[in-house]
């Protein structure tokens, strides 16, 4: 229960940034708790990144929201994902597509590994979890509707634009130290429209950051 009265006053704290109703709700259901690290448990809805192990974060809930707002996800979309963590920006998501599916991708084996329990443990069957670079995206189960990438590139990774659907949506932050939200969309072109300032842990891989 007191889980749930910090979660409500986080959600109520997250109007703020003008989060749609829509993503407002699904946040007040996923348990940001069950997806930190136990040492951390009693700041799990604090609004602000956590450490997970191996150098990454969970990211604030508020950016969850921000970057699953300007997704625009609807029920039964197919869902691209990079960088998952822990896999909480997963399960917001999941919640959202609803009998859609989110595939993830992490190149870590230990946070994939982490993220397959904590979902588990959340109770969310729609969300497949890869060992992968994620700059390569996940061809097996393109095109997507919508990709989310959790960690900054120095520019959008080629596999993720042709892996998209025309007409779909990607969020990335772009730069190395400080950078720029992206939304980008796939239509007769790519456009690009900044969303403003963010900080992210690099995009290692192929069309990343190198280690």
């Amino acid at each position: 229960m007191e889980f749930e009265t910090e979660r409500t006053k986080l959600v109520e704290g997250l109007r703020f940034y003008g989060i749609s109703e829509r993503v407002l709700d699904v946040m007040k259901k996923v348990p940001r708790h069950l997806f930190v690290p136990p040492l951390y448990r009693e700041k799990a809805y604090a609004d602000h990144p956590l450490p997970i192990g191996e150098n990454q974060t969970i990211s604030a809930p508020h950016m969850v929201a921000m970057m699953c707002d300007l997704l625009d996800i609807q029920s039964g979309m197919s869902i691209l994902e990079i960088g998952a963590g822990c896999g909480y920006h997963a399960a917001v998501m999941a919640e959202l597509v609803g009998e859609g599916r989110v595939y993830t991708v992490d190149r870590l084996p230990s946070l994939v590994n982490s993220a397959i329990e904590n979902l588990r443990t959340a109770g969310y069957s729609n969300v497949t979890v890869f060992v992968g670079d994620g700059t390569l995206g996940l061809l097996d189960h393109a095109p997507y509707d919508r990709i989310s990438v959790a960690c900054a590139a120095p520019d959008i990774p080629p596999p993720l634009i042709s892996q998209l659907k025309s007409g779909g949506k990607m969020v990335i932050p772009i730069g190395r130290h400080f950078q720029n939200l992206y939304l980008v969309e796939k239509r007769n072109g790519i456009t690009k429209k900044e969303s403003g300032g963010v900080v992210f842990v690099p995009l290692i891989g192929k069309y990343g950051f190198k280690v």
